[in-house]
């Protein structure tokens, strides 16, 4: 397959917004896990209503970068991050930030479907009950309609919201958990692999509401599928060795990359 083969023509062309400012500027980001450096001196700008794509062999940091835009590298207690990453011109690492809310406002779907052991209706009203988004039972109601159908659910499940969500398949599961970090009214969705455990046909589902959504967030994914980067992002950055070695708009990247390492890497040579 060739490199422009890969660019899918049917993909929508990001907006013109390269010139307004970023909606995620990171700068000199180093990353440690003890002593063993994982990041080294990233920088990389996310725009609004763009989805980003992370791509890089198994190991390059990607994920890491990912974790950090949203402080789940917390949770990690030999995990050190240095460096500045903004949101809206906020330094998300500052000591006047709480990371509940900050988590509310860029949310995270993983890479397995991870629905709570609730009802379908209870895994997306647990975020909007725990923020205090609805005053009441309609309110709550309406964020958990508007929630699966922005996820692309509702007319699935609308008349068993009372079901498991554990009991979907698991194109369905990944839906759920869409919903559910939807349903907090983030800014930004943080997808780390959400496609690698499904099949092709929930594959292509999830990709399509990757676009749909953008219009109302702004969307960061690490993809091992270059494929898959080619049809959904605007904007794709390449990572090797924890190293961000390039970055451009996704045509650029795969038909004219500038790097002979991304070149290799695009054409299968490493990785």
């Amino acid at each position: 397959m060739s490199l422009t083969e890969l660019v899918s023509p049917e993909r929508t062309e990001a907006p013109a917004v390269e010139a307004a400012p970023p909606k995620v500027s990171a700068r000199g980001v180093n990353v440690y896990y003890g002593d063993k450096q994982a990041l080294f001196d990233v920088g990389l700008d996310v725009h609004q209503n763009q989805v980003t794509a992370l791509i890089g062999p198994s190991g390059c940091g990607k994920s890491t970068y990912l974790r950090c835009l949203n402080r789940m590298n917390d949770t990690i207690d030999i995990c050190r991050v240095e460096g500045s990453i903004r949101i809206d011109d906020q330094d998300i690492y500052g000591k006047d930030v709480d990371v509940v809310h900050l988590r509310a406002r860029v949310g995270m779907v993983f890479q397995k479907p991870n629905p709570f052991p609730k009802s379908i209706y209870d895994n997306v009203a647990y975020g909007p009950r725990i923020h205090g988004l609805a005053a009441n039972k309609a309110e709550l109601d309406h964020i958990v309609e508007t929630s699966l159908q922005s996820a692309g659910l509702w007319d699935e499940v609308k008349d068993r919201t009372d079901q498991m969500g554990t009991e979907l398949s698991g194109g369905q599961q990944q839906r759920l958990c869409i919903a559910r970090a939807i349903a907090v009214q983030p800014e930004i969705i943080l997808m780390d692999e959400p496609c690698s455990a499904l099949d092709p046909i929930a594959t292509a589902r999830i990709e399509e509401l990757m676009d749909e959504l953008r219009q109302n967030f702004t969307i960061v994914i690490v993809t091992h599928s270059m494929q898959q980067a080619a049809r959904v992002s605007q904007k794709t950055a390449f990572f090797h060795l924890g190293i961000l070695v390039e970055e451009g708009t996704t045509e650029q990247m795969f038909t004219n990359p500038r790097d002979d390492r991304t070149q290799a890497y695009i054409t299968g040579r490493i990785g």
